[in-house]
């Protein structure tokens, strides 16, 4: 990669100059770099010269500009064909590169998703708060405001339609009480084909889609069909099945006058950090789907919306696309989003802003919602800034502790011994960072345990990358006094590091991180558990606190997470070595080939009930092993003997 030239072009006015005229008067996406060659910003335009010289003219005044204008150093353009090419060139873009100061979504996981495997034999369909886009095929609908709504809206659906009810199989060799009572179509015994399945889930797409008006008309159609061919049983499944859209239908409270429209509302409420924005789905004169999003509030409202619509209908199928959207403000490019909207669904899609009668009380109704959800937000985000900066004064901290780090031990009498990490930040559990640690001290085992030596180490390997990056002369920077968390080289460094426990499991702390020459980079406190006591190094007593006071409460909260989060764990493992311990006691099987056995049988259980034919089909057992297997847990069984020594490629001859 080159190196882009070291003056800012608004410093030289005649290499911008120069730039500005190379630049084509048309349709593309221009690229703003730094010093470092780093993309700042990724724009479009339909004349990319005139929306580029706007940056340099200084008619835009807000801060957020003016401080992006003072790095760029470099213009790159890719000239398009088109206005909407340019458009979806830069969604593409900016997915991939996330520069620092596009307006981007904010991806807090604070709004549920719904999400079907399209890439799988046998879809699944599941609620999340992660949207992972390395498989294409997959489809998210959301992000939905509504948590309770949607999971109602799934689990009626999964009555109305026979789908795959648990995500592993309960019995090996037979469906569960879901196929006898008709709720499950037997995907764990392949007893449907993958296309008649996905037939099916196709149906509940549509749902989500907010196309079920159209899937009502499609299953009267067939069942008509099927009443005509005497196929009676079908028809009352459909039958069914259109009641039961219909009930689902009729929990929707908004409905419009003419039951013919489709459109989407949108609006925003803003305050001085954040903007809240409501996306309404108005589908046959019905509000089918409340979708909530949050932004960076450093831009017009317009741009806001702007972004936003550019990245829900990006990941949208076509056919869910309406026919006229409502904004609540002016967009800056609504003709080139219109054009690439229209294109994408084969149809005019028009972007209104209306000013009165039913579409603009409709767009204020979605501003009032905005500004609810902003308000909630708002409340919440204010209690746990109280609690940060209760924390700051409890502990003497300099800056706001944005990154809180949570340590506890788990263990029954040295057995499974692990330990967690868990991360607060901004007073929220920051999921994405939390980890497990196996104890590897070889000290501490069953019957003997030792949670000071166990807390030592997990803090020693947790550290250990900062501790040579201080010898190798680096500043270690806590993510409170780190002006860019992705610049930083090494931003998961804490503000706070709690550990679970008193003044022992402090003082075992405190001497590895002394050793490590990290003692005063890092604030580290522990938390008594009987009375809520913070303890610091060096300190005997306890600082005075109230257990209700909001910073005793943050770390309260922080420390009966990293309980959870490693009790979890423990469990996890005890259990990984309870079902292995029978197994261990049959000669020649060792931990790979109980890990194909337990991969193909799920359970002790099953490796039980398993016949020496079926257990020799594991790829890697062979019959020697099945046999012997068979022997360990069927001893008295003598016509094992009968059974052929000849094996090929792992399956009985």
């Amino acid at each position: 990669m080159t190196v882009s030239p070291q003056t800012l072009l608004i410093d030289d006015s005649e290499r911008l100059e120069a730039r500005l005229k190379e630049i084509p008067q048309e349709p593309g996406v221009y690229y703003m770099r730094d010093r470092t060659d780093q993309i700042l910003y990724i724009g479009k335009s339909k004349r990319l010269r005139s929306r580029l010289r706007s940056y340099f003219n200084g008619h835009d005044t807000r801060p957020r500009i003016a401080l992006m204008m003072r790095q760029v150093v470099e213009i790159e353009v890719i000239v398009t064909d088109t206005e909407a090419e340019a458009l979806a060139l830069e969604a593409n873009l900016i997915r991939q590169h996330q520069p620092h100061f596009n307006v981007l979504l904010k991806d807090d996981k604070k709004y549920p998703y719904l999400c079907i495997t399209w890439s799988e034999p046998y879809p699944r369909i599941f609620i999340t708060r992660k949207r992972r886009m390395a498989k294409e095929r997959d489809r998210y609908y959301g992000p939905y405001v509504d948590s309770r709504t949607l999971r109602t809206t799934l689990h009626l659906v999964k009555r109305i339609f026979p789908l795959r009810q648990r995500p592993q199989p309960l019995f090996k060799d037979r469906p569960c009480l879901n196929y006898d009572i008709g709720r499950c179509p037997g995907v764990c015994q392949s007893m449907i084909s993958s296309e008649d399945y996905r037939k099916t889930v196709q149906k509940v797409a549509m749902i989500f889609q907010g196309r079920t008006r159209e899937l009502e008309e499609s299953l009267a159609a067939q069942m008509e069909k099927a009443a005509e061919d005497l196929n009676f049983e079908y028809a009352a499944r459909l039958r069914d099945q259109i009641a039961g859209l219909k009930s689902l239908s009729a929990e929707q409270k908004v409905a419009l006058p003419d039951d013919t429209v489709s459109q989407d509302a949108i609006a925003l409420a803003a305050d001085e950090e954040h903007a809240c924005i409501q996306l309404f789905q108005i589908r046959a004169g019905r509000l089918v789907g409340r979708l909530g999003f949050f932004a960076d509030a450093h831009a017009e409202p317009g741009a806001i919306l702007q972004r936003v619509l550019e990245e829900h209908y990006q990941t949208v199928d076509p056919v869910e696309i309406p026919a006229e959207i409502l904004v609540q403000h002016e967009l800056p490019e609504s003709e080139m989003l219109s054009e690439f909207l229209s294109q994408s669904k084969g149809r005019k899609v028009s972007i209104v802003a209306p000013q009165r009668q039913t579409k603009a009380e409709l767009v204020e109704m979605v501003e009032r919602n905005a500004s609810i959800e902003l308000a909630r937000t708002q409340k919440f985000a204010d209690r746990n800034t109280q609690a940060m900066q209760d924390l700051a004064e409890i502990l003497d901290l300099p800056e706001l502790p944005r990154r809180v780090e949570g340590y506890d031990i788990s263990h029954i009498q040295g057995s499974d011994a692990v330990a967690s990490q868990v991360v607060f930040v901004d007073g929220l559990p920051a999921k994405q960072h939390y980890r497990h640690y196996k104890i590897k001290n070889p000290e501490v085992r069953s019957g003997r345990s030792d949670d000071f030596a166990s807390m030592a180490e997990v803090i020693s390997r947790r550290f250990r990358k900062y501790a040579a990056a201080k010898a190798k002369g680096e500043t270690l920077v806590p993510a409170s006094q780190s002006s860019s968390l992705k610049s930083n080289a090494l931003s998961d460094f804490p503000d706070v590091v709690m550990i679970d426990g008193g003044k022992g499991q402090l003082s075992a702390v405190v001497n590895v991180l002394r050793e490590m020459n990290l003692l005063e980079d890092i604030k580290v406190v522990s938390l008594a558990k009987q009375r809520e006591e913070i303890f610091l190094p060096g300190e005997s007593l306890p600082l005075e606190t109230d257990a209700e006071q909001p910073g005793v409460q943050l770390l309260r909260r922080l420390r009966d997470e990293a309980h959870r989060f490693a009790v979890s764990f423990h469990r996890q493992q005890r259990t990984t070595r309870m079902r292995r311990s029978s197994l261990d006691e049959i000669p020649g099987l060792g931990h790979h080939r109980q890990k194909l056995l337990l991969a193909e049988f799920r359970s002790i259980d099953y490796i039980r009930e398993a016949s020496p034919e079926q257990l020799a089909k594991v790829p890697g057992i062979g019959i020697a092993i099945a046999k012997q297997i068979y022997r360990y847990f069927h001893p008295g069984d003598e016509a094992i003997d009968d059974i052929p020594e000849s094996i090929d490629s792992g399956v009985v001859s």
